[in-house]
């Protein structure tokens, strides 16, 4: 979080509050996860997705690093009714906290989950993907983004989670440990990579968009 906690509670409640189910995936998160449920995404960054999945009329998405599912739960509402999700984790408890949320919820058929190695997974898949959300091991981003942007449809957009890392990114070398090092890398990288055009939002732990830039 990079903006003071009074500015993102005022933020929460002006934006439309979330469906039963997304609010009870949110209370058990926060039980079963006690240690990690703030990688949760939350009230406004999930309706931010849900948004970019409807703005983007994605009906293919890929996300990687699924946690306890409260994401896909989010961008499968922006979707139309044969849309697709794939998402990707490999943390068994977290898989079986949201595959009994997704089941219970209006969109199972419209989300597939997929264990193992990100990395692994995507090299299985086939493109294009209209909507890729990367929200994994930070260490590997530059690797999740090689590994999608080939597989991103014309006119798809790549949205990249924890991109302000709670604000180490403004001093590495204070804060010289292996994932802040790989986001400030990362970002850097994708600023000034040609193929691509991106902004960096200030959402919640930041977010950037990212999106093929057209050479016509």
């Amino acid at each position: 979080m990079v903006i003071p906690p009074e500015l993102d509670a005022y933020s929460e409640s002006h934006t439309t509050p979330p469906p039963d189910h997304l609010v009870t995936l949110a209370a058990e998160t926060k039980e079963a996860k006690q240690q990690s449920w703030g990688m949760m995404v939350g009230t406004v960054e999930g309706r931010f997705l849900e948004f970019l999945a409807h703005m983007t009329r994605a009906r293919r998405i890929l996300e990687i690093g699924m946690f306890t599912g409260y994401s896909a739960l989010s961008m499968a509402q922006g979707m139309p009714e044969d849309g697709r999700i794939i998402t990707c984790d490999v943390d068994p408890e977290a898989e079986r906290i949201a595959r009994r949320h997704f089941d219970a919820s209006p969109y199972a058929d419209r989300i597939e989950i997929r264990m193992g190695p990100a990395l692994e997974t995507v090299s299985t898949l086939e493109g294009p993907f209209d909507l890729v959300f990367i929200d994994a091991d930070k260490t590997n981003y530059r690797n999740y983004f090689e590994a999608v942007l080939p597989k991103l449809a014309e006119g798809g957009v790549i949205a990249v989670d924890n991109v302000l890392w709670s604000g180490r990114v403004l001093d590495v070398a204070a804060n010289d440990d292996a994932d802040t090092r790989a986001i400030a890398e990362f970002n850097t990288a994708v600023r000034n990579d040609p193929r691509v055009e991106c902004v960096l939002l200030t959402i919640r732990d930041g977010v950037t968009l990212i999106r093929k830039v057209d050479r016509r």
